[in-house]
């Protein structure tokens, strides 16, 4: 469910679905943010080291690319990938719509409701056999997205800040912080913005 980039149907012109305060509150495009903060960059992302945050990338094993990255903090999840997209039109509500079908495909169920992003999903998922957790159980997800300006940020936050207004807000504010490098390589719309291991391994790990 982490991959959007084979889409197949014919995309239709979607306003983009951010924030009002986007520009100046985040998650922030390259151009918008403080060049002098020390933040940890890993190629399509940059990450603002905080106490009690743990790194980790998601590599896929066939491949060795980075896919995704995952964000460990307030006893949360949050998992963001950056995709590259039209200049003018979002693609936050079609993606939503495919993350739906995908979902109900696996037996799970997703409701919409509006959130500090804009429209986002909270998603009952089944646990996949062979996880910690007995067969039938449900894991709770929210799936939040930002149409920028020639880039999509996905999120999908687990754990407290699923169910836990304090922890969001925690969560929240650490997807607010992001700064997404989208490059001037031109890229279809949907594709992956490539991800990297940070250059120097000094703090990145942890805070």
């Amino acid at each position: 469910m982490s991959d959007i980039e084979n889409i197949d149907a014919n995309p239709v012109d979607q306003p983009k679905s951010a924030p009002d305060d986007r520009a100046t509150a985040g998650p922030f495009d390259e151009s918008e943010a403080n060049p002098v903060r020390p933040y940890v960059d890993l190629g399509g992302v940059k990450v603002l080291p905080r106490e009690g945050l743990h790194l980790r990338l998601e590599v896929e094993e066939g491949t060795k690319r980075v896919v995704a990255i995952g964000l460990d903090y307030a006893n949360s999840t949050l998992q963001v990938q950056p995709f590259s997209a039209p200049r003018t039109s979002g693609l936050w509500h079609e993606i939503r719509a495919q993350i739906s079908e995908q979902i109900a495909r696996q037996g799970g169920t997703t409701t919409v409701r509006e959130g500090t992003f804009g429209p986002e999903l909270l998603a009952q998922i089944p646990v996949a056999a062979g996880d910690a957790q007995p067969t039938g159980q449900m894991r709770l997800a929210r799936f939040i997205g930002v149409d920028g300006p020639r880039w999509f940020l996905r999120g999908v936050i687990a754990g407290e800040a699923a169910v836990d207004p304090a922890a969001a807000a925690q969560v929240e504010d650490l997807f607010r912080s992001i700064v997404v490098v989208r490059g001037s390589t031109p890229m279809p719309p949907r594709d992956l913005i490539p991800l990297r291991m940070p250059a120097s391994s000094a703090g990145a790990p942890t805070a």
